[in-house]
């Protein structure tokens, strides 16, 4: 045999073996950790910037009208990942009044033949959830699942058996559908039913090799506190939780930073092996501090702006926004709402905050994005604590700290290449910058936010090289 046949060979064989390797994906839809394993790509190398948002109650509580207005309007607000659960309770019923298990058995989904809307016999519940992710498909959305709610796993209501079949189930339903992610967990310390989680992750990433899976964690605690060397768990989760820095009740735990959720995602990122992190959960907008008593001040927009910031300029991939109403679908005929919810969902879709968080995404997407790292040693001098915190983050050419009370700071410049930068102020309210100048790209420099300094006058310093 010939070199060049030998070499037409060889690139016959590269060529079909990646060929192949692409059908069993899903094209430039696929998600994919990026090669330095800090942030999520498409299949065709480009990034992708994580903005969730909270919709947990979406396949048992509205209807295919309900759902399809309820994605449109995420679609365009600019969100790319709606988190929601299979199964809140076991055993449970869709606002159709579909069971979804027999029994209360996971491992024994309750299944009709067909699957036509207008035939309620032939319409399960299965089959509505089919027709949301594929509605959620149609307008380019993602859809993180969370097989069961950890509640149901705390109360010994699914074992080890049952986990592995319900888990195959799952796999084999949603492998072809290229818009699935995974949320092992749900609200839970990986510790409670660790060998349920376990089987449920390995079972999933053994039937379906193509989609991402996580654990999404109790609040104030961290996936990787069990699942750092889960093969199964493609990348990390915190939940930074919902109550505030006097209410935190995470003392005992190995990890507790209070609202500092920029902490968790610092922890994350010093890990090996290297995995993309992300606040899968921060406090929602309009739900009570603290949770339960409804009595108490309500976080706000500028609250989740914080926790956005905050975690994505510490190294985050990606934010998760919730809103009170939204994640339980909350309507006025509820007899038993949780957290006191205000608003009905409908209304609350347009909440400040949630229209606000396209402007994090938007932002992080208008820089170089893969050779972005958090860089505290930008802000010169010292750096507060709590709500005075500066958190810095740069790229090569690019540097943007984010002060959340807009009182002025000092930064070091130089950390990035060019010989001069421009400067500007980002509004996360609404997405405008505001020129400041141009200066040699050396020293120390401070800098002053517009506005009186006070929480909630939240502002980005955006540095560029000329």
């Amino acid at each position: 045999m010939n070199f060049k046949v030998k070499i037409y060979l060889l690139t016959l064989v590269s060529f079909l073996a990646f060929a192949c390797k692409q059908k069993t994906h899903f094209g430039d839809k696929t998600l994919l950790v990026s090669e330095n394993g800090r942030y999520l790509t498409t299949g065709d190398g480009k990034p992708f910037f994580w903005l969730g948002d909270t919709a947990w109650l979406l396949f048992g509580r509205l209807n295919r009208a309900e759902a399809n207005t309820y994605l449109e309007d995420r679609k365009q607000k600019g969100f790319n990942v709606i988190q929601v659960m299979l199964l809140h309770e076991v055993p449970s019923r869709n606002v159709y009044l579909d069971s979804s298990v027999v029994r209360a058995d996971v491992s024994k989904p309750m299944l009709t033949a067909g699957n036509n809307p207008k035939d309620s016999l032939a319409y399960d519940y299965w089959d509505h959830v089919d027709y949301i992710v594929d509605v959620a498909a149609e307008k380019g959305l993602y859809m993180a699942l969370v097989p069961v709610w950890g509640t149901n796993v705390k109360e010994k209501k699914v074992n080890k058996t049952q986990a592995k079949a319900y888990a195959e189930f799952l796999a084999k339903r949603y492998k072809d559908r290229w818009n699935i992610i995974w949320l092992n967990g749900g609200d839970i310390k990986g510790s409670e039913g660790m060998d349920v989680w376990n089987t449920i992750g390995e079972t999933l990433r053994a039937n379906d090799p193509n989609h991402l899976i996580t654990f999404h964690p109790r609040g104030r605690t961290a996936s990787s506190q069990w699942f750092q060397q889960a093969k199964w768990c493609d990348f990390d989760m915190i939940q930074s939780g919902h109550r505030r820095y006097d209410q935190d009740t995470s003392k005992k735990e190995k990890l507790h930073f209070g609202e500092d959720n920029w902490r968790y995602i610092e922890s994350d990122y010093k890990l090996k092996p290297t995995k993309p992190t992300i606040d899968g959960e921060p406090s929602y907008e309009d739900i009570p501090q603290g949770l339960h008593d409804t009595t108490q001040p309500r976080w706000t927009d500028a609250d989740v702006r914080r926790y956005g910031y905050w975690s994505v300029f510490a190294g985050a991939f990606g934010y998760t926004y919730g809103h009170n109403s939204v994640m339980q679908m909350y309507k006025k005929t509820d007899l038993k709402p949780a957290y006191g919810p205000r608003d009905q969902w409908i209304t609350a879709l347009n909440a400040p905050g949630a229209k606000q968080m396209q402007f994090l995404k938007k932002l992080i997407l208008s820089q170089s994005y893969f050779d972005r790292v958090p860089d505290q040693t930008l802000v010169a001098g010292k750096n507060g604590e709590k709500y005075d915190r500066v958190i810095a983050t740069r790229g090569e050419e690019f540097a943007l700290l984010y002060t959340y009370n807009g009182k002025n700071f000092s930064v070091q410049l130089g950390k990035t290449d060019g010989d001069d930068v421009k400067a500007s102020w980002f509004n996360p309210r609404d997405g405008k910058y505001t020129a400041i100048g141009e200066f040699e790209n050396k020293g120390i420099k401070a800098f002053y936010p517009p506005g009186e300094p006070q929480n909630g006058n939240d502002w980005v310093l955006v540095l560029e090289k000329i």
